[in-house]
């Protein structure tokens, strides 16, 4: 099938000199009516810095917040997809409890302001669970080799507590999502797949374990790849608890050094390309299963 060739109309043409014209008077008023004094040139400091003692170049501040962006949507998918793949099941299952099991939570966290679920779980998790448990003092006690393994995939010992009560709260919060669309996955599995493996005498379990569950993933992979997009960008909203991803460490250096439009520039490029990476691998899985049959 031949690609569709693409027109171009006049209205094209005038809408897009006229966003020509918008983005030029935008960089006008910026450079002239602002008087701003650019400073690009120390941009690179914060970015990658040279250790003097170990005797090579290490990330700086942005560059280690965009790593513990990544880390904590990552950790937050992960815990997200099974507690949205449980709750998943659970909208689908044919049991009252369960049905209003899932339903609960869906309509509760997907009506509740993220900035309110973080504060709540937050102090809960963090001032109240952690201790009970006792994970930072646990990581405390490991030897050096175990303390640089937990501080590379998670986060240092003394910042321990709160990336995990900030990745319990993007978990929650991105699991209502991953949870509607695990449902919405399993109801677009045909009637007759259910009734062909009942007559094989499988039981319920059977049935979503080795027929319709394997269908069903395949077919939200698609928008499972775009809920991980969105929760990268979510993720900005745990900078309000002191997490020093990419949006605490950009508000840190623009106090420190008053440097805005540079700090939030690059800060906006870092997560364009992060997000934009993913969703160059999220269409090119996508047109993947289409071509594969879906």
């Amino acid at each position: 099938m031949k690609p569709k060739k693409l027109k171009i109309t006049l209205l094209d043409i005038i809408v897009l000199g006229g966003l020509a014209i918008l983005a030029g008077y935008i960089g006008y008023r910026i450079v002239v009516g602002l008087h701003y004094k650019w400073n690009w040139g120390v941009i690179p400091q914060y970015l990658f810095r040279y250790d003097q003692e170990k005797n090579r170049w290490t990330a700086n501040l942005l560059i280690q917040g965009l790593f513990t962006t990544i880390r904590l949507s990552v950790w937050a998918t992960i815990l997200a997809f099974i507690l949205g793949l449980v709750l998943g099941l659970c909208r689908t299952s044919k049991r009252l409890f369960q049905q209003l099991l899932g339903r609960s939570y869906v309509e509760s966290i997907r009506n509740l302001p993220p900035l309110v679920l973080i504060f709540i779980f937050y102090y809960f998790v963090s001032d109240q669970l952690m201790p009970a448990i006792g994970v930072e003092s646990w990581v405390r006690g490991l030897g050096p080799s175990a303390q640089a393994v937990v501080s590379f995939l998670f986060a240092p010992p003394e910042n321990i507590a709160a990336f995990l009560s900030a990745v319990v709260t993007l978990a929650i919060y991105e699991g209502s999502y991953i949870t509607e669309i695990i449902r919405a996955g399993v109801q677009s599995i045909e009637k007759g797949q259910w009734e062909a493996s009942y007559t094989l005498g499988l039981s319920w379990w059977q049935q979503m374990r080795h027929v319709i569950l394997p269908q069903a993933l395949r077919r939200s992979l698609p928008p499972l790849a775009g809920q991980f997009i969105s929760t990268i960008k979510d993720s900005a909203i745990v900078s309000v608890i002191s997490i020093q991803e990419l949006t605490f460490q950009g508000m840190a250096l623009t106090a420190s050094t008053y440097m805005t439009f540079e700090i939030w520039i690059t800060v906006t490029l870092m997560y364009l390309m992060l997000t934009l990476s993913c969703s160059l691998v999220a269409r090119r899985l996508e047109i993947r299963l289409a071509r594969n049959g879906g």
